[in-house]
């Protein structure tokens, strides 16, 4: 019996090729859609559905070096049809990542013109509002949408944090609440009010609030963290490396932008401090940024530096420190075992607002003791506790404070000398202050 020949391939008409990439884009095989979106833009290169859907997947992929390209692609999409309000949406979204604040809001409002009960795009550009500080008009815009939707649990979050802002503190703990309700497993969420609560002097909700986190996500590291700060049990030495990595790989993108509107001054009280501390910049030492971030230690350290190494848990906050530039070497690597393993490799070891993540410091001292020679120099920020009865305290943001007795007694152990302490003011959190300590020494002879 003689068998039919099997097919070899199947024809596949335009729109069908394009339901199935869209079809792999929406089960998130990125790479797969990309292939296929691409193939039939050398059919179709016009084609706005599909410059637009690869734009998106691009964009989703999460790939910055992609982001240009995705801006332009869904830019050249709603040019081609401006009449379909969610790509105007789509769009914005990129843009606002992409740092185009202005553009984005016209790609919301573009959005919000075409379709009025768009609350997805309201909620984005009412965020996008706050952030620029037009308060009234992200309010009216936040209000606007939940008399749409008073049903989505992100508007009721994010209309909270603009209210936290002003202070206006019950009437954020409500639209938190209200979120919870609606999404009762949202650790951002869950984290802005057991903070709030305790901040305000209500621990036993704080408690309550990181409690029903824990017991829902036992394994979640930023729950416990929370918890063993309003509760004092279990109180960790440190934070735990996967806290500290997610809490800065989340933010890696917006960290600079989020700092410079809370006027974070730790790098710049570094920086100022350095002539006193290293004389006049020659560049002839070595240097370590221990907890380098995005960088922002690096214009202060490069004059004196021969050679400047960063190293951070965050591979995100390092891939912004190396666009950034100035750094010989960028190392991906929790710092005390980084410095366990470089002895003698520095003369100056800085760490700016990275000790805030430690309670004891014994390990980090000596650590950084081994890793410095001859009279090597340390310089590193602490939040300040007034209480010099107690050594280090967890707070419930989720850093810890020292004091400095404390300070001043580790320092001594660990073969320290000439410890300088500078009362100095951080950042802002919630609008206020945040008191902290600027710490100097050198290696004792």
């Amino acid at each position: 019996m003689v068998m039919p020949a099997s097919p070899t391939h199947v024809e596949l008409s335009f729109a069908d090729a394009l339901r199935m990439a869209m079809s792999l884009h929406r089960d998130g095989r990125y790479d797969g859609a990309e292939t296929l979106y691409r193939r039939l833009l050398t059919i179709e290169a016009e084609d706005a559905n599909t410059r637009h859907f690869l734009g998106m997947a691009l964009y989703q992929r999460g790939r910055r070096e992609d982001r240009d390209e995705a801006i332009r692609l869904m830019t050249a999409s709603v040019q081609a049809d401006p009449t379909v309000a969610a790509w105007h949406n789509n769009l914005g979204n990129a843009l606002l990542e992409g740092h185009e604040p202005e553009a984005a809001a016209i790609a919301y409002r573009r959005c919000i013109e075409l379709d009025p009960d768009n609350v997805e795009a309201m909620n984005n550009l009412a965020c996008l509002q706050r952030g620029l500080g037009h308060v009234a008009e992200a309010e009216a815009m936040f209000q606007n949408a939940l008399a749409i939707n008073p049903e989505l649990p992100s508007l009721h979050a994010n209309y909270a944090t603009l209210l936290a802002a002003q202070r206006r503190i019950p009437e954020a703990q409500a639209h938190y609440l209200r979120s919870l309700e609606l999404q009762p497993v949202n650790p951002v969420v869950s984290k802005l009010l057991g903070v709030m609560y305790a901040q305000t002097g209500q621990l036993d909700k704080a408690r309550e609030i990181f409690g029903e986190w824990l017991r829902k996500e036992p394994d979640n590291p930023h729950a416990r963290h929370h918890y063993a700060a309003v509760t004092g049990q279990d109180v960790p030495d440190r934070a735990a490396d996967e806290y500290v990595v997610d809490v800065f790989d989340r933010f890696a993108a917006s960290f600079d932008e989020r700092l410079a509107m809370l006027e974070y001054q730790a790098p710049k009280l570094i920086g100022e401090a350095l002539p006193a501390l290293l004389g006049k910049p020659a560049r002839a030492l070595d240097i370590l940024d221990a907890g380098a971030g995005t960088g922002l230690c690096g214009p202060w350290l490069q004059p004196y530096a021969r050679r400047l190494v960063g190293v951070d848990l965050s591979g995100g906050m390092l891939e912004k420190a190396h666009r950034r530039g100035g750094y010989d070497a960028l190392e991906v690597a929790e710092l005390v075992a980084y410095l366990q393993v470089h002895p003698g490799e520095f003369d100056v070891v800085v760490s700016a607002d990275t000790l805030c993540y430690f309670g004891r410091l014994e390990d980090a001292l000596a650590a950084s003791r081994r890793a410095l020679r001859g009279a090597g120099v340390l310089a590193f920020t602490v939040e300040a506790l007034a209480d010099d009865q107690v050594d280090h305290v967890l707070q419930p943001h989720g850093r810890y404070a020292h004091s400095r007795g404390y300070l001043a007694r580790s320092l001594a152990d660990n073969g320290f000398a000439g410890v300088s302490m500078t009362d100095v003011v951080l950042r802002k959190e919630s609008g206020k202050p945040v008191s902290g300590l600027l710490v100097s020494a050198r290696l004792s002879d």
